[in-house]
């Protein structure tokens, strides 16, 4: 069994559980439709605007107001297609069950406004299309790599999409005191720049990178250690907060990196947080956060044992000088913890180095313990498994206050009949602090 760095508040006012502390009130989503997936000689499907993939509050808002971004768009697996359209793999991917199927390919990934008002109704306040310099609204396409293992694209009639060096899959919100936004993104993976218009000025992508990008309709810089190209596949930058000031950016990835390949993802709960100087662009520390084991997932475990690289962190908030509230979840259930990078050993810079063996994601918990690295200590805030009326599929936060907090679930665009799920939790203490 491993050992996780954590510890539990389960008893923040004497002589009751912090389950019996918790509540947790639904909100009503904006209806948002997009246009339907129509699949010829097949399925028609309903989608929606899936806004779940982030959130951020911005102290200088009005009250209720917090900021969301979708993903790269409505897509398949192409690995199954079949249940969802009425159409096979063979005629919609080209046989390819890697592939993706991309039923509206001019999507086009996007911020938005929203309030959610004391009656517990969100309304939508206003959209900001992701757009490149020229103007042009970007899409969610996968780019094509010679480094970068990424999907093929497929349109809704089978017809293979051409690789979009501008295409971003867009995980992650935070925004800047001036107002512009920085978006974490899973194909390079990158961290994008974004006026507040939602012009892109720049994209920041692993050294090495940015050549293969140079027709992006924005400035790429290979800025970011390369070892993060050697993320899994889909399983990126998810995870970016900022300080206070904006004097400091924090990056987590969703899950241990594919280093020095994938059965290493497959087997670590290592995970990778930088702290990042933002005036320079350079990390000023690196922090192991050691991901749970995937049995300790009830609501998931129920019908058959996860896989440990089922477990993913798909969220982070900075709540105070180095301390960070991390969203970690399967899919069923999700849980929160608080994390202080004081806690941790920084990391030295060799791990960096796609050459050191073993490599970060090959140790286990005694192999750290053993070279003198502490993961950060983990604080249980909250757990879905002991609370009522919790979404499947939460990936957003935006803290309110010490007291509370608005989780949002993925839509996935409502290709499998889900909408977005909004919550209020309001906790009987200020544990978000």
């Amino acid at each position: 069994m491993r050992l996780v760095t954590t510890t539990a508040i389960l008893a923040l006012f004497a002589g009751s559980a912090l389950a019996n502390q918790v509540t947790v009130t639904e909100i009503k989503a904006p209806v948002m439709p997009l246009p339907d997936a129509v699949y010829a000689g097949g399925k028609t499907i309903k989608l929606n605007l899936g806004i779940g993939s982030a959130a951020w509050r911005d102290p200088k808002d009005p009250a209720g107001v917090i900021w969301t971004i979708t993903d790269r768009g409505p897509n398949f697996d192409c690995a199954g297609i079949e249940k969802f359209t009425g159409l096979g793999m063979d005629k919609l991917c080209a046989g390819d069950d890697k592939a993706k199927n991309f039923p509206l390919p001019g999507f086009t990934p996007t911020i938005t406004k929203i309030e959610v008002g004391a009656d517990n109704v969100a309304k939508l306040l206003e959209t900001i299309p992701l757009k490149g310099k020229s103007g042009k609204p970007i899409t969610g396409l996968p780019f094509t790599s010679g480094a970068l293992k990424l999907e093929a694209a497929f349109d809704s009639n089978g017809a293979p999409i051409a690789g979009d060096p501008s295409g971003l899959d867009t995980e992650t919100l935070a925004r800047l005191p001036d107002g512009s936004f920085l978006v974490g993104e899973e194909y390079g993976s990158s961290l994008v720049e974004i006026a507040a218009d939602g012009v892109i000025t720049t994209r920041h992508v692993p050294q090495g990178l940015e050549g293969e990008l140079k027709a992006a309709d924005y400035e790429v810089v290979g800025s970011l250690p390369a070892i993060i190209a050697k993320r899994a596949l889909n399983r990126g930058i998810e995870n970016v907060a900022v300080s206070a000031d904006g004097a400091f950016l924090f990056v987590l990835m969703q899950s241990p990196l594919a280093n020095p390949d994938n059965d290493a993802y497959k087997r670590s709960a290592n995970t990778r947080l930088w702290k990042i100087d933002r005036a320079s662009g350079k990390p000023v520390g690196q922090f192991v956060y050691a991901l749970d084991d995937a049995t300790s997932f009830r609501t998931d475990n129920k019908k058959e044992a996860q896989k440990q690289n089922a477990v993913r962190l798909s969220e982070m908030v900075a709540i105070g000088n180095d301390k960070l509230l991390v969203l970690e979840r399967i899919s069923k259930a999700t849980k929160f913890y608080m994390i202080d990078l004081s806690t941790g050993t920084p990391i030295e810079a060799s791990y960096d180095d796609a050459a050191t063996s073993p490599s970060l994601e090959q140790m286990s918990a005694a192999d750290l313990e053993a070279k003198g690295i502490k993961p950060v200590v983990k604080t249980l805030v909250l757990d879905s498994d002991d609370v009522e009326n919790m979404p499947k599929k939460i990936e957003a936060i935006a803290v309110m206050s010490p007291t509370e907090m608005i989780v949002l679930s993925d839509s996935d665009f409502g290709i499998e009949g889900d909408e977005t799920q909004i919550r209020r939790i309001t906790f009987a203490g200020p544990v978000l602090q």
